[in-house]
């Protein structure tokens, strides 16, 4: 492995191809040398089931190039989830953070019951607590597919001021044809009593994730999806990348934009007359980079990913979404026993989604959109050969839908070119 100068255009080495997770490796010590520090991770994701009630078709935990699931125990067990709270404490502690988040997934995150849930939420808190006073702000949230979403469960969810959002892609049973149990049945009447319920406790109700479908017309889509009152929508771009591209965009028609063209009439629906009746998370973070404001979210935007996860067996690992790329691509080779989320800070793979443009691939970083598109997400720029530093397979995509929503701005604001070429 060689290395690249210290600082510079990413420090990156050649890809380690003799490694078991060939990720564009980082000369992490001579970063740090050169005044690279760490941004401490403000998000931590707590997988409490590794299984799923349902097998829907896109999944990329369940059905893509990553099969450690597998190996996984089905439920988080006591010494995980008070493990993970310590080590929030510390990280905490160790960097004075005044706010963090902590989201509880899975698999379906209630597949071990809301009692799970409210253990892990109190017992990060209370490792919070204990380590830094009332200084920090834990907001915890529960990402669940909607289907065992009862009364009592939404409920003492709420009353400990836990918020859950749904997966769905779709206000319409046709629209969810993918999202089926392991017997091909459809989980549609499940998904929407359960999102009825929720809907009437709009304090724990944090939103819905949509994943695009591109056989899906986009406005009916959006239409359909505020029938459900939803705080907040997110339209999610299938994980995918070079060695295994989205539906509708093949090895022959890379320069194809169809998932920009179907987000830019969602965006028309949504600017023309829906903005003031939910906010669409990609949409917004859009929004505020062209206007030079910094990102929040991994999709776009070049702010450092501060967001680490615990798998159920307290291995620490990235994010799921590279599990669409190939076997272990998460993988730190750490886990909250042996070590603290700052030794995890100090991972190849980590400092890599904390340099921005640095780590870019040398056409990202001559692309005029550069600083609102970031280079797409991480998880999508992978191609076997050369690792995660390409562009993106959504880049023309992100290019259309984001020259679309600054000619909207412009027009709106009266203002010059928000992007340039």
């Amino acid at each position: 492995m060689s290395h690249g100068p210290p600082g510079g255009a990413a420090a990156a080495a050649d890809v380690h191809t003799s490694a078991p997770w060939p990720h564009r490796l980082l000369d992490v010590p001579a970063l740090r040398r050169a005044g690279t520090a760490p941004v401490p991770f403000h998000q931590f994701v707590l997988k409490l089931h590794s299984r799923c009630n349902l097998l829907c078709g896109y999944c990329y935990v369940y059905t893509a190039a990553d099969t450690s699931w597998r190996r996984r125990p089905a439920r988080v067990t006591e010494a995980v989830l008070a493990r993970s709270a310590q080590r929030i404490g510390e990280h905490v502690a160790a960097h004075g953070l005044d706010r963090v988040r902590v989201e509880l997934h899975g698999g379906e995150p209630l597949l071990g019951g809301a009692d799970t849930a409210l253990r892990q939420a109190a017992a990060v808190r209370a490792a919070v607590h204990a380590s830094s006073g009332a200084g920090c702000e834990v907001q915890v949230s529960v990402q669940t597919n909607g289907t065992l979403l009862t009364t009592d469960v939404v409920r003492r969810l709420a009353a400990e001021g836990i918020r859950v959002g749904v997966s769905l892609d779709g206000g319409r049973p046709h629209h969810n044809k993918r999202r089926v149990d392991h017997a091909g049945r459809p989980s549609w009447d499940a998904a929407t009593r359960g999102l009825a319920v929720l809907a009437r406790h709009p304090e724990a109700y944090a939103g819905i994730l949509c994943t695009i479908d591109l056989d899906l017309d986009p406005v009916e889509v959006y239409d359909s999806l505020l029938e459900f009152r939803p705080a907040a929508l997110d339209l999610l771009l299938p994980h995918a990348n070079w060695a295994a591209p989205p539906p509708g965009k093949g090895p022959s028609s890379a320069g194809s934009a169809p998932y920009g063209e179907w987000l830019a009439h969602a965006f028309d629906r949504w600017f023309d007359g829906g903005r003031y009746r939910t906010r669409i998370r990609l949409f917004t973070e859009i929004i505020g980079l062209l206007l030079g404001f910094s990102s929040g979210a991994e999709a776009v935007g070049l702010s450092p990913v501060a967001a680490v996860l615990v798998e159920t067996d307290g291995v620490i690992e990235q994010v799921d979404s590279l599990k669409a790329a190939y076997e272990e691509a998460p993988a730190t080779g750490m886990d909250v026993f042996r070590n603290s989320f700052d030794d995890v800070l100090e991972h190849p793979g980590i400092a890599a989604r904390q340099l921005g443009r640095a780590a870019l691939s040398e056409a990202c970083r001559s692309c005029p959109v550069v600083r609102v598109c970031g280079g797409g997400h991480y998880a999508h720029r992978y191609r076997p050969g050369s690792g995660f530093r390409n562009p993106s397979v959504y880049c023309a995509d992100l290019e259309l839908l984001i020259r679309h929503i600054a000619r909207r701005l412009e027009g709106v604001l009266g203002a010059g070119p928000l992007v340039s070429g």
